[in-house]
C-alpha cells in the first residue's frame, strides 16, 4: 500500500482509508459496525484527554495517546462517510458555508469549580 503523502487532501485521506480497508480486510463492515465503533473511539479520546489532563483514571486502564485518538477518529469517519458515498470534503464546504451565516449567543458560564459532582 502507498503511503499517506504528508499534505494530504481531505479527500486524499479519504481515498487512503477505503485503500486500506481492502488491504486490511476491513471493507465488508457496515455502517453501523462503523459507527459503533466510532463511538468506541470518541471514548477513547475522552480517556485520553482525561489522563493528560491530570484526571484520575481506572487503574490498569489502557489509555492511547490524544493524537492516536484522533487520528483513529477520523479513520472511522472516513470510513463512514465512505460507505455513504459522502465527500467529507464538499460536505465540510457546504456545512461551514451554513455555519457562516449563523450568530450564536454566548451563554453565561458559570464559575470553575475543582468539585466534581458524584
Amino acid at each position: 500500500m502507498r503511503p499517506l503523502p504528508a499534505e494530504a487532501s481531505l479527500a486524499e485521506i479519504q481515498r487512503y482509508v477505503a485503500e486500506m480497508e481492502l488491504e486490511r480486510g476491513f471493507a465488508d463492515s457496515t455502517v453501523l459496525e462503523q459507527s459503533l465503533k466510532l463511538g468506541e473511539e470518541y471514548g477513547e479520546l475522552c480517556k485520553a484527554i482525561r489522563k493528560s489532563s491530570g484526571l484520575s483514571i481506572e487503574a490498569g486502564s489502557a489509555t492511547g495517546n490524544v493524537d492516536a485518538e484522533l487520528a483513529d477518529i477520523l479513520i472511522y469517519l472516513c470510513a463512514i462517510a465512505n460507505r455513504l458515498d459522502t465527500d467529507l470534503d464538499q460536505a465540510l464546504r457546504a456545512k461551514e458555508r451554513v455555519n457562516e451565516t449563523r450568530v450564536w449567543d454566548e451563554a453565561p458560564r458559570e464559575p470553575a469549580t475543582t468539585e466534581h459532582p458524584v
